[in-house]
């Protein structure tokens, strides 16, 4: 089975409900997600329902409205992974503690910003890759929070203060092109 026609088949899998498909998906992608779950803070119940969550988010999506992954099923899948836990740690920290009350946040709503955050860092990445190939490497590794003066090491600028005016030109060009997206638009009414 090629690559395309294996992740089609995890994607429709996912959304039948098809046994076989679920049980590869979580063979496949299930370790990756405890792995990172646990070397960010986390235990294995909490990579269970990150697991859990992201696998009910794409098939949502993806019965909704039509859907392709332009990346490997897997690779789409563990990123949706990262993100959701990212979100819970997000919204743990600015949680307040107290047995006496009821958390009131349903589940179909945080599936829905779950959803709604995966669309928002889908756009991203994909202006990201309309950029220029010099843009890509100075904003990658100004996301990956790289000191200036190795980024100026690493792609041969003179100073750290090139580097900012590179990184703020390219941030521009990236800011550009997600707002003139009709999508970015939708997105922003939410």
């Amino acid at each position: 089975m090629t690559n395309k026609k294996y992740d089609d088949f995890l994607l429709h899998s996912l959304i039948t409900g098809n046994e076989v498909g679920i049980v590869e998906i979580y063979k496949k992608v299930y370790p990756k997600v405890l792995n990172y779950v646990l070397k960010h803070d986390g235990s294995e119940d909490d990579a269970k329902d990150v697991m859990q969550k992201a696998l009910l988010q794409l098939s949502a999506r993806a019965q909704v409205k039509e859907f392709h992954i332009t990346s490997s099923f897997e690779g789409y899948l563990f990123t949706t992974c990262k993100n959701v836990w990212r979100r819970e740690v997000k919204i743990s920290k600015s949680r307040v503690t107290n047995n006496e009350v009821i958390d009131l946040v349903h589940e179909e709503r945080e599936i829905a910003l779950a959803a709604f955050e995966q669309e928002k860092w889908e756009l991203f990445q994909e202006k990201l890759l309309e950029v220029s190939e010099n843009c890509q490497k100075i904003l990658t590794y100004f996301f990956n929070k790289t000191p200036y003066r190795k980024i100026a090491k690493a792609l041969g600028y003179a100073t750290e203060n090139t580097v900012r005016q590179r990184i703020f030109k390219c941030k521009a060009k990236l800011k550009e092109a997600i707002q003139s997206d009709s999508r970015y638009h939708e997105l922003k009414e939410l």
